[in-house]
């Protein structure tokens, strides 16, 4: 059960949040153990509504995780045992869901489990890739190293989504400023011209015909296009959710001209770079491959490392079965691989792979960004160009008359 808890830390600062335990005297012995001590401790009600069980107020972003696994490598390292190391960094975390939970693995690594077995209790956070890099580093006594490999995989992966992520927010932008001046002309400024035309005898140009018939048109029809909206939307929510729909979305988005070939290598990137990280920490290439399949989200690519790990069973090489999809992995990729396989150096050679891809990734988000701005200025020129013209001739035909 989950308790909601207000409680002051050792040094007096005051301090609220959510921990999960088997009874309400559990809880409080729990915190008390911490050095946390509760003030107010109840059980946390679920209504109808409640932002702790919405995902999104709970979630952990990949940059929360790296620090997370960067601070505990550091203190691991500096021989702060475990379940100390824990506690410290519950009390730094600003997330107060993620600090419950913290509270709640650093309680589980104290009764004795191991580290990734306590991890494994919130797989929402931890990912198999996670867990299974966590047991290799229990397994080799490289907690330390592995708790640094992490973080540094997660801060490539956040910086990836940074990436695209900024690359989106101008058309956002420019798109949603478009959208705000066409609801303003439509709904304040085109009444009032309806009337104006309909008081003046002058024909109006044909800009302002065609805005008048879009007016007339939404505002008879509203309600139909608001229905065609909220249909769409929800056909493809549900679309996106059914096996089919997700593995055509996934086919037919590496095709799109240029904006294909970026996803292409942000799936190569993800892919190569678990496999690397895998293999470093010291798993079997197959078993690396099983992990890696999970952790990469396109149909084609869980397919192509679907038959990597069935041929690298049956003894063939990895650089022989990716050879089979030029399509979607290129020479060079295949190259490095069977470079890496020869010298024996596979997981460095992905590695090489990622860095030369993180760049090819950045440059072609910058490209996309500096190409786009001047199409979308121009496109907004004439949008505002045509909706001035459209407003404007009337007026000017209307004082002409006078």
């Amino acid at each position: 059960m989950k308790y909601k808890y207000q409680a002051r830390s050792k040094d007096g600062a005051i301090e609220s949040g959510v921990i999960e335990a088997s009874s309400k005297e559990s809880a409080s012995d729990i915190l008390s153990r911490y050095n946390i001590f509760v003030t107010s401790l109840e059980e946390e009600k679920s209504g109808f509504f409640n932002s702790k069980d919405i995902s999104f107020f709970n979630k952990v972003s990949a940059k929360d995780l790296a620090i997370f696994s960067r601070q505990l490598s550091v203190m691991v390292e500096s021989r702060v045992p475990v379940v100390q190391s824990l506690v410290g960094l519950s009390e730094q975390t600003k997330n107060q869901s993620f600090k419950g939970k913290i509270i709640r693995i650093s309680q589980l690594v104290d009764e004795g489990n191991p580290l990734s077995e306590a991890f494994s209790a919130y797989p929402e956070i931890f990912n198999a890739f996670y867990i299974n890099l966590i047991k290799s580093g229990e397994a080799s006594g490289k907690i330390s190293e592995t708790l640094s490999y992490l973080s540094s995989h997660l801060e490539r992966e956040a910086d990836i989504n940074s990436q695209i992520k900024g690359a989106m927010i101008y058309p956002i932008f420019v798109i949603s400023v478009l959208v705000v001046v066409m609801g303003i002309v439509m709904f304040v400024v085109m009444p009032k011209l309806v009337d104006l035309i309909k008081e003046s005898l002058s024909e109006p140009p044909l800009s302002t015909m065609i805005m008048l018939g879009f007016y007339g048109f939404l505002s008879n029809f509203w309600w139909l296009i608001a229905i065609i909206f909220i249909g769409f939307i929800v056909f493809i929510y549900y679309y996106l959710k059914t096996p089919n729909g997700k593995k055509n979305i996934d086919i037919y988005s590496l095709k799109i001209p240029l904006i294909g070939k970026f996803f292409q290598k942000t799936y190569i990137v993800r892919f190569v770079e678990n496999l690397s990280t895998l293999i470093s920490a010291g798993l079997s290439i197959t078993s690396a491959l099983k992990i890696s399949k999970d952790a990469v989200e396109n149909y084609i690519y869980k397919e192509i490392i679907s038959d990597v790990e069935r041929g690298v069973l049956e003894g063939m090489r990895m650089s022989a079965v990716l050879k089979k999809y030029p399509e979607y992995m290129s020479p060079f990729v295949v190259q490095m691989v069977q470079v890496g396989e020869d010298t024996g150096k596979l997981d460095k050679n992905l590695m090489e792979i990622v860095n030369f891809y993180q760049k090819e990734i950045k440059r072609d988000v910058d490209t996309f960004t500096a190409l786009l701005e001047p199409i979308l200025i121009i496109f907004l020129g004439i949008c505002v160009a045509f909706l001035a013209v459209s407003v404007l001739s009337p007026l000017y035909s209307t004082l002409g008359t006078i």
